[in-house]
């Protein structure tokens, strides 16, 4: 999730556990958009009060890449639209107060940026990765179900189930799969820019 998008809902979290029902429409459209897991859901559905509900899903929420967002503020159209309307505002208001970071930033020239990792500079990224790899490969557009699949293959290794993952975004994606898309990713999920450049030293 984007940091901005991260510190909005930060911001409004006591508004919004006054405001918003965490009832199915919400939880359940979020589960089938993919950000919310089954087990997701249990831990929220678990809570005791409406309150604390809303909460434990904006705790999950910045864990679960770029697309959250977007889903959560869809999922608030119908039944709680001018909460929908008030957080586009605050965000806007956002862009208009801190421009965007250009890719600059992270120090690696264009011609870098624009071509397609190797296998072995994605081995590099993958031992430098944290627990927020899965982060990193939903936003890259895998599915829970794929690293599922990184997972059981490699039960061993989490060095190696990030390496399948991002070898298989690579396949699936071919010459989209560039540096550049890899950072986007990266700054999603609030990883320095920095661990990139020490994979293309």
């Amino acid at each position: 999730m984007d940091p901005k998008h991260k510190k909005l809902l930060r911001s409004q979290r006591l508004q919004l556990a006054d405001e918003i029902l965490v009832d199915d429409a919400i939880v359940q459209y979020l589960y089938q958009e993919d950000i919310l897991t089954l087990s997701h859901l249990e831990e929220i559905q678990c809570e005791s009060s409406n309150r604390r509900k809303v909460f434990k899903l904006l705790d999950i929420l910045p864990t679960r890449g770029s697309r959250a967002f977007h889903h959560f503020i869809k999922s608030l159209e119908k039944e709680f639209p001018w909460i929908k309307d008030s957080l586009l505002q605050l965000c806007d208001e956002k862009d208009s107060e801190h421009p965007p970071p250009f890719t600059g930033q992270c120090g690696l020239p264009d011609h870098i940026l624009s071509t397609v990792p190797t296998t072995q500079h994605l081995n590099h990224l993958a031992a430098c990765l944290g627990p927020e790899w899965k982060s990193v490969l939903l936003d890259l557009g895998l599915s829970s179900a794929d690293l599922y699949r990184c997972c059981a293959d490699h039960p061993l290794s989490i060095q190696s189930q990030v390496l399948a993952g991002l070898v298989m975004w690579t396949q699936r994606n071919g010459r989209k799969a560039t540096v550049q898309r890899l950072l986007q990713s990266l700054q999603a999920a609030d990883i320095p820019p920095s661990v990139l450049q020490q994979v293309f030293v």
